[in-house]
Protein backbone atom coordinates (compact mmCIF):
# COMPACT_ATOMS: atom_id res chain seq x y z
CA UNK A 1 0.00 0.00 0.00
CA UNK A 2 0.86 3.15 -0.78
CA UNK A 3 1.63 5.91 1.93
CA UNK A 4 0.59 9.91 0.95
CA UNK A 5 3.29 11.80 -0.43
CA UNK A 6 3.37 13.89 2.98
CA UNK A 7 3.93 10.21 4.81
CA UNK A 8 6.54 9.66 2.47
CA UNK A 9 8.48 13.34 2.74
CA UNK A 10 8.54 12.78 6.37
CA UNK A 11 10.43 9.56 6.31
CA UNK A 12 12.52 10.90 3.69
CA UNK A 13 13.41 13.90 5.02
CA UNK A 14 13.30 13.34 8.59
CA UNK A 15 13.85 9.53 9.26
CA UNK A 16 14.65 9.38 13.08
CA UNK A 17 11.73 11.35 13.57
CA UNK A 18 9.44 9.40 11.55
CA UNK A 19 10.97 6.02 13.43
CA UNK A 20 10.03 7.60 16.92
CA UNK A 21 6.83 7.62 15.70
CA UNK A 22 6.03 4.66 14.06
CA UNK A 23 7.62 3.40 17.46
CA UNK A 24 4.85 4.79 19.30
CA UNK A 25 2.17 4.19 16.97
CA UNK A 26 3.13 0.66 17.02
CA UNK A 27 3.04 0.68 20.76
CA UNK A 28 -0.54 2.65 20.79
CA UNK A 29 -1.59 -0.26 18.63
CA UNK A 30 -0.75 -3.18 21.05
CA UNK A 31 -2.27 -1.70 23.78
CA UNK A 32 -5.46 -0.84 22.10
CA UNK A 33 -8.00 -4.09 22.78
CA UNK A 34 -9.77 -3.38 19.91
CA UNK A 35 -10.20 -5.63 17.40
CA UNK A 36 -8.24 -4.74 13.94
CA UNK A 37 -11.24 -3.84 11.66
CA UNK A 38 -13.09 -1.73 14.82
CA UNK A 39 -9.90 -0.02 15.50
CA UNK A 40 -9.43 0.82 11.78
CA UNK A 41 -12.76 1.96 11.18
CA UNK A 42 -12.75 4.38 14.42
CA UNK A 43 -9.39 5.47 13.22
CA UNK A 44 -11.17 6.74 9.61
CA UNK A 45 -13.95 8.74 11.87
CA UNK A 46 -11.04 10.51 13.89
CA UNK A 47 -9.37 11.07 10.66
CA UNK A 48 -12.43 12.45 8.79
CA UNK A 49 -12.80 14.86 11.98
CA UNK A 50 -9.36 15.98 11.68
CA UNK A 51 -9.70 16.50 7.56
CA UNK A 52 -6.65 14.40 7.48
CA UNK A 53 -7.65 13.33 3.97
CA UNK A 54 -4.38 12.59 2.70
CA UNK A 55 -4.30 9.48 4.69
CA UNK A 56 -7.42 8.33 3.61
CA UNK A 57 -6.89 6.15 1.20
CA UNK A 58 -4.02 3.93 3.04
CA UNK A 59 -6.08 3.82 5.95
CA UNK A 60 -9.31 2.60 3.89
CA UNK A 61 -7.23 -0.14 2.82
CA UNK A 62 -6.24 -1.18 5.74
CA UNK A 63 -9.81 -1.24 7.18
CA UNK A 64 -10.62 -3.14 3.64
CA UNK A 65 -7.88 -5.82 4.91
CA UNK A 66 -9.14 -6.27 8.23
CA UNK A 67 -12.62 -7.19 6.75
CA UNK A 68 -14.69 -3.87 6.95
CA UNK A 69 -17.41 -3.50 4.14
CA UNK A 70 -17.97 -0.59 1.87
CA UNK A 71 -20.96 0.84 3.90
CA UNK A 72 -19.23 -0.08 7.24
CA UNK A 73 -16.21 3.03 5.76
CA UNK A 74 -18.98 5.09 4.57
CA UNK A 75 -20.66 5.14 8.23
CA UNK A 76 -17.58 5.35 10.12
CA UNK A 77 -16.47 8.12 7.94
CA UNK A 78 -19.64 9.94 8.69
CA UNK A 79 -20.51 8.78 12.52
CA UNK A 80 -18.63 12.45 13.25
CA UNK A 81 -21.33 14.17 11.42
CA UNK A 82 -23.42 14.81 14.57
CA UNK A 83 -20.33 16.67 16.83
CA UNK A 84 -17.81 17.74 14.08
CA UNK A 85 -20.67 18.72 11.19
CA UNK A 86 -20.43 18.55 7.46
CA UNK A 87 -16.47 18.41 7.76
CA UNK A 88 -16.33 14.78 7.50
CA UNK A 89 -18.56 14.40 4.14
CA UNK A 90 -15.32 15.85 1.96
CA UNK A 91 -13.66 12.43 3.05
CA UNK A 92 -16.27 10.68 2.09
CA UNK A 93 -15.54 10.44 -1.61
CA UNK A 94 -12.01 10.14 -0.79
CA UNK A 95 -12.60 7.02 1.00
CA UNK A 96 -15.05 4.64 -1.28
CA UNK A 97 -12.76 5.59 -4.14
CA UNK A 98 -9.97 4.01 -2.26
CA UNK A 99 -12.20 0.92 -0.88
CA UNK A 100 -13.56 0.53 -4.78
CA UNK A 101 -9.78 0.44 -5.75
CA UNK A 102 -8.64 -3.24 -6.84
Amino acid sequence: MKVSNAFENFAKEAPQHQAAWMEAVQKLDKASVLDKKTEALAYLAVMAVMRLESGLPFHVKMAKENGATREEISSSILVGLPTAGNVVISALPIALAAFDEK
